[in-house]
């Protein structure tokens, strides 16, 4: 048996946001959607996300799909008069983000173009005026938060520059998500920074959502510290196995942001999920545990790591209908095993403060809260990369006190069901499976 021990008497932090999304809830203001079980809005809210990022929403209908979200959709001709609101098309973008108010959660407003897979490219290549565009996006934020073209007053408070543009390499024929070359995105970058976050000086401008290559990475950051460009937040991606490589290229994005004086940017990891490898039968592999008890566990275990990290904000990708969904199905809208780490998770911002374990246990992965009467929620889980580890784990949860505690169990045979009420708190975990033990 092994013990974990938790302090607390000890001052603790405050958990961070570490249970938002890109796309919100899976429903319409009209028409299908609208109520009814193919609607994920009510399970969305209850799970209490914070923030939903909107990139790739315009891919999907419900989200208001090619009439939506991007750059190109809310200002469909480039050509147009960029004061005149009859320049722009908002109806769509304005139902999806008020949507997500409706669920109690804000827009993380990405500034750009969904990922263009299509054999010709249209959207993602450059701008063929970055002062212009810049512009464009000016307005686009006053009209949400400045009641602009017969806006809203909604404070948005975070404003992505663009996604991805270090995916493919300068020299690839197959650029999906910014068609020019770093040294023009670095143009387009400063520019639009510059313009927005003097326009706007108390929002968060930043992104720019980096993949992964640390070249491209280090050449940004070096050229952005040169020219004196504002940063407030960093934004960044990746897909993994284990939350262990997850905090590595956390750690080295830190480390860069610091070396290029950029100490003081949010470090938000903005897209992430279970990904085995993205072709053949890894890729499978992948789509299956995404739906399963693999990646439910895999996301309640970045979910502990990322509390104890330099990471600031997690956004899980996705919560569209799409294949990365692990939260709702597909076809049915209902809850599967992915919903449960990012509900429980929710619970713990109801916590005074986070208390760390004081050891570590191989595999096992924990969060531990407090509220202001005193009361513990916690949540455990034994996570292994590989199918083949079947032995169990027993653990001990010392809290330095005794209580009775409900125990909600999740695992392949458990959809986070209450299990038990006990003044125990030594479990037996399976290897794939989490507890969420609540003080009453």
């Amino acid at each position: 048996m092994e013990n974990l021990k938790f302090d607390l008497s000890q001052s603790g932090n405050k958990f961070k946001i570490l249970n938002a999304t890109n796309g919100g809830p899976i429903k319409s203001k009209r028409g299908e959607g609208k109520a009814g079980p193919r609607n994920s809005s009510i399970h969305y809210k209850n799970a209490r996300i914070p923030y939903a990022r909107n990139h790739d929403s315009a891919l999907l209908t419900v989200y208001g799909g090619p009439y939506s979200h991007d750059i190109n959709r809310i200002f469909p001709n480039f050509d147009a008069d960029v004061n005149d609101p009859a320049s722009y098309d908002f109806t769509c973008t304005d139902e999806s983000i008020l949507v997500c108010l409706e669920a109690d959660t804000e827009t993380f407003f990405r500034l750009g173009q969904s990922i263009e897979h299509q054999i010709k490219k249209h959207a993602t290549l450059p701008p063929k005026d970055f002062k212009k565009w810049a512009q464009i996006c000016e307005h686009i934020i006053r009209h949400y938060n400045e009641g602009w073209a017969d806006g809203f007053n909604l404070n948005i408070k975070y404003w992505e520059i663009w996604n991805e543009p270090d995916l493919d390499a300068d020299d690839s024929k197959n650029k999906r998500c910014w068609g020019g070359t770093k040294a023009e995105f670095i143009d387009f970058y400063e520019t639009a920074a510059k313009h927005l976050k003097s326009c706007f000086p108390d929002l968060k401008i930043g992104g720019p959502a980096f993949a992964w290559n640390k070249k491209w990475l280090e050449d940004f950051l070096s050229e952005m510290q040169k020219r004196n460009v504002p940063m407030d937040f960093f934004s960044w991606h990746i897909y993994a196995t284990h939350p262990k490589w997850i905090l590595e290229k956390a750690d080295y994005i830190q480390s860069m942001l610091d070396k290029y004086n950029f100490s003081d940017a949010e470090n938000i990891l903005d897209e992430w999920n279970y990904i085995k490898g993205w072709g053949g039968e890894e890729f499978t592999q992948s789509i299956k545990a995404i739906h399963g008890i693999r990646g439910a566990v895999f996301a309640l275990s970045t979910i502990c790591e990322a509390q104890h990290s330099v990471i600031d904000m997690l956004m899980y990708y996705d919560t569209r209908l799409s294949i990365y969904n692990g939260v709702f199905d597909f076809y049915t809208r209902q809850r599967l095993k992915g919903y449960y780490p990012l509900y429980w998770y929710g619970m713990f911002y109801d916590m005074e403060k986070e208390i760390p374990a004081e050891n570590k246990v191989d595999d096992i992965f924990s969060l531990c809260g407090v509220d202001k009467d005193g009361k513990v929620l916690a949540t455990v889980c034994y996570y292994v990369e590989e199918d083949d580890v079947a032995e169990e784990k027993t653990i001990k949860l010392d809290f330095g006190k005794t209580g009775e505690y409900e125990v909600y169990l999740l695992d392949k045979d458990h959809d986070g069901e209450l299990i038990d009420t006990t003044g125990d708190t030594t479990f037996t975990l399976k290897p794939l499976s989490a507890l969420l033990i609540k003080e009453v």
